[in-house]
């Protein structure tokens, strides 16, 4: 039996989670959340963390009936994300580590995700699109191979979530309980679709002049009742969640696989789902989901990255237990997996 306890605060969301054998124990979580038209100041978004993360932690002991002395590992999310909150939660890590006498573990964030999804849904060995908001390869495309999870394919730019926020705050938006989601229930009242720049090169994908050209267009279409601010939402969702679903059809191909996995916090839109399904069934495929519970950054994604890579023999000395803003998934040897 081993048990791990999983730090998550990469972004605008703080999350504690404990693993247990593949088993969910707790995975309580705190969500920073500014005005509609606003994004989040890393500074404000760290302060917000170090308010909270104590409490968050005493939950998540309480929630799995635990205690310090059960833990076998703690486990934080090394990279990517935003400097100002990683740096706020890596050090309680290191630090409840040293306090409770238990190894370290940095997890990379975009592994977390994938093992949470393989955890959850059990898929073989899927094709991955990897669909986050905030760091900057939330548009990946990726498949296991030889101890590596392989880039097949990745945003040029901005991360498709980070697309979506950004037009949110354009058309003001709320940010509660997120703009992606907000984005997502006002997409499904949209009846016309208007044409934006589908910018796909080879295996990669370009969001942010499509970003350029919606938020330079959209106050004149509005305000000329061209279109609703519905209709844009619809016409934003469908265009960049087809080019998503183009470069994982061509990586399935390219590899073989009979099984998609999508995973991060843009991955529990149900639009994308639902496009990415129809792709599945014309191949014979299967496709593989979270809900929010686990697609949305947590704690519990971070624990059961640390808990496989814990059992393969892995630890973070704490010299090395440092973050970083850029870290890539094939980074990564993969010790775990055959």
């Amino acid at each position: 039996m081993t048990v791990v306890i999983g730090f998550e605060g990469s972004a605008n969301k703080i999350g504690i989670g404990i693993i247990k054998d593949g088993e969910v124990l707790s995975n309580p979580r705190r969500t920073y959340i500014t005005p509609p038209g606003q994004g989040f100041m890393p500074s404000d978004t760290a302060r917000h963390h170090r308010a909270v993360i104590l409490t968050v932690l005493k939950e998540a002991l309480e929630q799995a009936g635990l205690k310090p002395a059960d833990i076998d590992c703690v486990a934080y999310t090394k990279g990517p994300g935003i400097g100002a909150p990683l740096v706020s939660v890596a050090p309680v890590a290191r630090t409840v580590a040293q306090l409770w006498g238990k190894p370290l573990l940095g997890v990379n964030h975009c592994i977390g995700h994938i093992e949470m999804g393989r955890l959850i849904t059990q898929g073989n060995n899927p094709t991955v699109l990897y669909v986050s908001g905030r760091n900057t390869q939330g548009g990946l495309v990726i498949a296991y191979s030889e101890r590596r999870y392989r880039i097949f394919g990745e945003t040029i730019d901005i991360a498709v979530g980070n697309c979506l926020d950004r037009f949110a705050r354009v058309i003001k938006i709320s940010n509660d309980p997120s703009p992606g989601y907000n984005i997502e229930q006002m997409a499904k009242k949209g009846t016309q679709y208007v044409e934006l720049p589908y910018t796909v090169k080879g295996m990669d994908v370009s969001f942010s002049g499509i970003l350029s050209h919606i938020e330079e267009a959209s106050h004149k279409m509005l305000n000329s009742g061209q279109c609703a601010a519905e209709d844009l939402c619809f016409s934003l969702q469908e265009t960049v969640f087809s080019m998503l679903v183009e470069i994982t059809e061509r990586a399935m191909a390219h590899c073989g696989s009979q099984e998609v996995l999508i995973v991060g916090g843009v991955g529990c839109n149900m639009r994308l789902q639902e496009m990415m399904g129809v792709m599945c069934k014309e191949r014979g495929a299967k496709l593989f989901a979270t809900d929010e519970r686990f697609c949305i950054d947590n704690g519990a994604m971070i624990a059961q990255a640390g808990w496989e890579m814990f059992r393969a023999g892995q630890v973070t000395e704490l010299e090395d237990s440092w973050i970083t803003q850029r870290y890539r998934t094939d980074e990564v040897e993969v010790t775990w997996r055959d």
